[in-house]
């Protein structure tokens, strides 16, 4: 009898389990509609984070959870969780300037980019020719760059670049803001999340220097060294982006120009008929951002007997986007005759070219650690060098060196051939003794001239690679690439790998995918679960109605009679 009363309760208790496990697997399935709606992935690239001297710049943080919000957001809205989502064409720069300075609580900055900026919009390039549209864009996000890098910023800062996913979100988040209902927690709407490790510092980056030589023609007997002409070049580059920062005219367009010049002296140099009385050293230098770190431990590597060989360098860059006019840039007087024999030589073969070269003349402060450019370097150790540039001044510190807006369609493949023309005709022309004559070594339609073909592809390979120094090994492609180039062209390579300049500091986690989830408002959620709870409150009653009988249904939810205990 017993066993039949329990029987009942033992059932009533099981139907019981069956609908609480219903009720968890209905939280469970709200909870995951709430943040697994996923409405679409975007590849993004972090501003970078790097300390000078312990002084801490750029975006401090990486991991992203906030609520998506635009520019329409209402005056006084609380936006310390909301990440506001900014295209480019809608920047204000003052608004993210105030923002920053007065460092007003914010979520987190994603900026929008047009594709034209795009490593994939490089790599589509052919030309340099801008639109009217593109010149302003330019300017506002060479802006904003400048901005940001020069900045602590105490949360996360994204770049990513307009397609028609992000678009749509955008475009939903900003009907939303419009109607002062902004994504809450409360209200809903899209949610970005980015989930990465804690970024840390790159310990102890290696810089790393290729150099290559072509020896001249020495006479038998002849006891003195030859003397030398360093053409040189700094490939590495610096911007907001790290994963973004291929500089294609600083200094991909030097870069290539120094590889060029150098295939061009290769089949002078090949035939001892042709081969020169002067030694060609060709450097390609590493930590050019940070005040030509490389350069000068490269140089310290010589000996003094090879610096005295050197009769003079000459720096490339950034020579892809001159129009009129490219600079000498020197450290020594004008009057000085080095530099007099230097700007001459290169003068005539300009006006030859149909080109108008300037000189810059820049004294150095020896006591100042700030290298404005490339030649300063050699300068400082007492060598003549100078800086052939499309840039009339020296850029500030860690600026022009690889920015978000130095792509490939911004580059003129004319600009660096004309470039090469210039250096390689000048330099025979000192090195054969042809000063002031009307002789073209490296004539157009001739077994030496310069070829167009091989620019193109190397500033397409330069222009897909970012590079800056601290991110990239001993062993990158790109440097085995540069390693190699020279070997096919000179007769000697040596590399050498440098740790960079403990001043500066730098941090990884450079690039991330975003997630964007569409989260309903905690509204829609209750009405959800309400809905749901009697539906299964319904459902159950029905189930055990028709199986148990209604009185079942009914002791199911009476209180039991309490029992007594029988005392003697």
């Amino acid at each position: 009898m017993a066993t039949a009363q329990a029987t009942p309760g033992g059932g009533g208790r099981q139907v019981l389990e069956s609908m609480y496990s219903m009720i968890a697997l209905v939280f469970i399935i709200v909870a995951y509609v709430e943040l697994c709606d996923a409405a679409t992935v975007v590849d993004v690239y972090r501003l970078i984070q790097y300390d000078i001297s312990g002084a801490p710049f750029g975006s401090r943080l990486a991991n992203l959870n906030h609520h998506a919000g635009s520019l329409n957001f209402a005056p006084g809205s609380d936006l310390s969780r909301t990440v506001l989502i900014i295209p480019l064409h809608e920047l204000n720069i003052s608004f993210v300037s105030e923002y920053i300075t007065q460092k007003q609580p914010l979520g987190g900055l994603l900026f929008l980019l047009p594709q034209i900026f795009s490593i994939e919009s490089r790599e589509r390039a052919t030309s340099n020719h801008q639109t009217d549209g593109e010149v302003p864009m330019k300017n506002y996000l060479a802006e904003l760059e400048k901005l940001l890098i020069h900045s602590k910023i105490p949360y996360p800062v994204y770049f990513a670049f307009e397609d028609d996913d992000i678009e749509a979100v955008l475009a939903d988040v900003k009907r939303n803001d419009a109607t002062g209902q902004p994504a809450t927690a409360t209200t809903g709407g899209y949610k970005l999340v980015v989930s990465v490790p804690e970024p840390k510092k790159r310990a102890s980056p290696t810089i790393t220097n290729i150099q290559g030589w072509l020896s001249g023609l020495k006479t038998e007997g002849e006891a003195n060294q030859l003397p030398t002409i360093a053409i040189v070049a700094s490939y590495d580059t610096f911007g907001a982006a790290p994963a973004l920062s291929v500089g294609s005219d600083s200094n991909g367009s030097g870069v290539v120009a120094l590889l060029e010049i150098a295939r061009l002296f290769s089949a002078l140099y090949s035939n001892p008929k042709t081969r020169g009385r002067y030694n060609l050293l060709f450097g390609l230098t590493s930590g050019g951002p940070y005040n030509y770190n490389g350069t000068h431990k490269w140089l310290r590597s010589f000996d003094q007997r090879q610096r005295e060989s050197i009769d003079y360098a000459i720096c490339l860059n950034s020579i892809g986007s001159w129009d009129k006019d490219l600079w000498i840039h020197v450290s020594k007087p004008p009057e000085n005759a080095y530099i007099k024999q230097i700007y001459e030589g290169f003068s005539n073969v300009a006006e030859e070219l149909g080109l108008k070269v300037g000189l810059k003349h820049k004294k150095i402060n020896i006591s100042n650690p700030r290298v404005a450019w490339e030649h300063e370097q050699f300068s400082r150790l007492r060598v003549t060098a100078a800086t052939l540039s499309g840039l009339p001044v020296a850029p500030e510190l860690l600026e022009s060196t690889g920015s978000l807006v130095d792509g490939r369609p911004f580059v003129n493949e004319t600009a660096i051939i004309r470039s090469v023309k210039l250096v390689a005709e000048s330099l025979a022309r000192h090195i054969y003794g042809h000063e002031g004559k009307n002789i073209q070594i490296f004539a157009d339609n001739s077994s030496l001239a310069v070829n167009p073909s091989y620019i193109k592809s190397w500033l397409d390979l330069l222009s897909q690679t970012p590079r800056v120094a601290p991110f990239l090994s001993k062993n990158d492609p790109f440097i085995l690439a540069l390693k190699k180039e020279l070997e096919d062209n000179t007769d000697e390579v040596n590399v050498q790998h440098e740790v960079l300049d403990g001043m500066f500091t730098f941090y990884d986690s450079t690039r991330a995918s975003l997630n964007v989830y569409q989260v309903a408002s905690v509204t829609f959620d209750l009405l959800l679960l309400l809905v749901l709870g009697s539906y299964l409150i319904v459902l159950f009653s029905f189930l055990v109605i028709t199986t148990r009988g209604l009185d079942d249904l009914i002791s199911l939810f009476r209180r039991p009679p309490s029992r007594k205990v029988k005392t003697a």
